[in-house]
Order: C-alpha cells, then structure tokens, then sequence
C-alpha cells in the first residue's frame, strides 16, 4: 500500500475516510495488517504529506491510532493528550491538518478503562494534572447515574466507560463551539467530525455515528 498523495488525497470524502479507518480497524481486530513498505513510505512523503483523517485520542499507550486503524506513514494526523479533550492549541492543530493540509475526517477517540477519565471520576488532585482533570470533571458530572456518590468513582468501571463517552460527546461539542472554521468545514460537507471509542479488551472501536 502506497503512501497518500496529493491526488489520492483529493479523492477522498468524508464518508470515504471513514469507511477506511472501519476497514483498517478490522484488519487490525483480525491481526491482518495491509501490505505496505514503511521504509518505501518514508521516502514518498519526504516532499509532502497529504493525510485523509485527523484523530484525537488519548496518551494511552495501548491506543495507538496507526496502530488500531492499520494505517501507515502520512495517512493520519494523531493528535495525543490524556482525556482526549480539546484547548486552544490543539484545535489550532485541527483548523491546520482540515483547512490547510486538506484532512476530511476529524474523529474523537476515546476509550475504554481510560486512566484521565478515572482520575476525574475520583476528582484526583496531583500538580499540573489537577489542571487536565478538571477539563474532564464536566463530563463526570453530565453522567446523572448512579446517583449514589459510593458508586461515582474509578471502581465502577461501567461508570468510568460511560464518563468516557460522554467526555467524548462533550469534546465534540467543544470543537464544534470554538472553531468557527471547523464548524463551517463540516457544515459546508467538507469535512465531518465523528466520535469513537475503543474498547481495549477487544481492539474494535465503535463509531458513534
């Protein structure tokens, strides 16, 4: 498999880039890995990247985006941080990989049994990650079950997944309130900009379309 360039990137939609990072995840659930030549890859980007999707998730070291969607080098921008949660610099990262260097798929990627969204569910407080676990607190508190407090922490690991998807479903909406120009993409069908989560017992990542 060949590295993206800048006319197969022009080929891609939104609807396109999806359904290859469904299939590449697939592959990956089927330890089936497409045949392409990274060294090979590294010499056909060396002028230029032309990358079809743009992924956000988190620092965990067992959700590697090339890795869960069998992609290779130039195919996505991975963007990391603990919580997969958006601030000003990173959606500046994502009005450059769509606007600029021509992306059509921005997916928010969290995932099961995350250890920010746990830190948030027990409200931790430890230095410079007091600050990103309060990022994540909003998402804690938009899960209204169980209402029991004995039951709101890292323990309840249906909890935990369930905050999980809901900070996902709130970055969406972050990403959607403070960059006017990737809300604009989307609108005009450029773009599209998708949650997802994945579960680290099984390597499949659910779509939430």
């Amino acid at each position: 498999m060949k590295a993206h360039t800048k006319e197969t990137q022009a080929t891609m939609t939104p609807a396109k880039s999806l359904q290859f990072l469904k299939e590449g995840n697939q592959r990956f659930q089927n330890n089936l890995k497409a045949n392409r030549n990274l060294l090979e890859q590294v010499n056909d980007t060396s002028d230029g990247q032309f990358p079809f999707a743009t992924i956000l998730s988190c620092i965990d070291s067992r959700v590697s985006a090339e890795l869960v969607f069998d992609q290779g080098l130039g195919d996505i921008f991975s963007v990391r941080i603990a919580g997969n949660f958006v601030n000003e610099d990173i959606l500046g990262s994502m009005e450059f990989a769509c606007k600029l260097a021509g992306t059509k798929l921005v997916v928010v990627l969290g995932h099961t049994s995350c250890g920010a969204v746990k830190g948030a569910c027990d409200h931790a407080r430890m230095g410079n990650l007091t600050a990103l676990i309060n990022k994540i607190e909003p998402a804690v508190a938009a899960v209204k079950e169980p209402k029991d407090e004995n039951l709101r922490n890292s323990k309840n690991l249906e909890f935990v997944d369930n905050v999980s998807a809901k900070n996902v479903e709130l970055t969406i909406e972050n990403i959607h309130e403070r960059s006017k120009i990737l809300s604009e993409m989307e609108s005009n069908g450029e773009i599209k900009i998708i949650g997802a989560m994945y579960d680290i017992s099984t390597g499949a990542v659910e779509f939430y379309e």
